[in-house]
């Protein structure tokens, strides 16, 4: 998790057959980090983000190229819009259908909105990949987690009373009044690591208040982060903590707290984003600490299971498949991160990334992502 991820190297020459990349609106902040087209016996896999210009979905998208280039079985092609909207990905979908790729690893903005679109995909002979942000289980066949919804939950408490502490507050002792900004009601993942966390804060900590249950959304737009953020923090002048579990939601919250003239002392601001993301803030003592995992690990492994399912091999639930490059992973069941037996279905199952990390100033710059 420590070490640094390599960036990505500019993608060569492209096919001209292929240079509309499956019809992408824009790839990753304007630079050409995408494969255009599988050479001989490779096979292209469509690397699809919620959004572009994201910083971690571009450094997901930086891992994978680089083990992409390592393995040598597989190019990627990072096809996403600057828009988080169902519709733009439906459309980058149907044209990796069209244009004859292998397979698609998607990070969906919608629980249900892609299910259609990926059946269809399944049913055009491509192998269908979430990471990041999940679909329906018989839409797609595997899920690339970053962790079941109580180890996510769970995580974004200890941040959050880290940085309550950092705030001068007593978490266990304080009457803390808190709310979330993230991205979206319908996105299925960070729904849950909000519930999750929901359900540690009611049985460890009573003395906390959530002073907007309905949440802030600001949907993965980075200047609605920002105004979102400021209305959070004018709504609620004496608000202790606020939690962005979302890695757009985090740096606009912090830039609203900073617009404001907010540090670390008025208002402990934690959640989910990049180290670059937040290190300018933790600097300038607007935030104390955050966390993630390792993005161009997952974005490695969602292509590579892609990959691996579109060149034939089948999975089934317990089998361990041996990654170049990463090691071994389990494909455990879809339970395991919705929390309902019904989702265990035929051909689909869940994969896990190893760890997570915190970030603060003692060891944000040991990271490049």
């Amino acid at each position: 998790m420590k070490k640094k991820l390599i960036s990505a190297l500019l993608c060569v020459a492209m096919v001209a057959t292929m240079v509309a990349g499956c019809g992408s609106k824009e790839t990753s902040g304007g630079s050409d980090s995408s494969a255009s087209a599988a050479s001989g016996d490779e096979k292209l896999i469509v690397f699809v983000p919620k959004v572009t210009g994201n910083s971690f979905f571009e450094s997901a998208n930086d891992g994978a190229q680089e083990f992409a280039k390592k393995v040598g079985k597989f190019t990627i092609n990072y096809d996403g819009s600057a828009t988080a909207a169902v519709a733009d990905q439906v459309t980058i979908i149907n044209n990796a259908i069209t244009q004859g790729a292998d397979g698609i690893a998607v990070s969906s903005v919608d629980a249900t909105g892609l299910d259609e679109v990926l059946k269809k995909a399944q049913d055009a002979g491509l192998s269908v990949v979430t990471w990041d942000s999940d679909v329906t289980a018989d839409a797609r066949q595997i899920m690339v987690s970053q962790g079941s919804p109580e180890i996510l939950g769970e995580f974004l408490v200890q941040l959050s009373e880290d940085a309550l502490k950092a705030s001068g507050k007593d978490p266990a002792k304080d009457d803390i009044k808190y709310c979330w900004h993230y991205s979206q009601a319908t996105v299925t993942d960070q729904n849950s690591w909000h519930d999750a966390a929901e359900k540690v804060i009611a049985e460890k900590y009573p003395n906390w208040e959530n002073v907007a249950p309905d949440n802030y959304y600001s949907e993965q737009d980075a200047e609605k982060a920002i105004s979102v953020g400021e209305s959070v923090l004018t709504a609620h002048d004496d608000i202790n903590l606020i939690i962005c579990n979302d890695s757009t939601a985090l740096p606009g919250q912090a830039q609203a707290a900073q617009n404001l003239g907010k540090t670390v002392k008025d208002v402990a601001i934690t959640g989910f984003a990049t180290p670059n993301a937040m290190k300018d803030y933790c600097t300038a003592g607007i935030v104390n600490n955050w966390g993630l995992w390792d993005t161009g690990l997952q974005g490695s492994i969602a292509c590579y299971m892609a990959y691996y399912l579109a060149d034939g091999n089948k999975v089934t639930i317990g089998d361990k498949i041996d990654i170049p490059e990463i090691g071994e992973v389990e494909i455990v069941n879809n339970s395991e991160i919705t929390g309902n037996d019904s989702d265990n279905v035929d051909g689909s199952g869940v994969v896990f990334l190893p760890e997570r990390a915190e970030f603060t100033a003692d060891n944000m710059n040991d990271y490049d992502f």
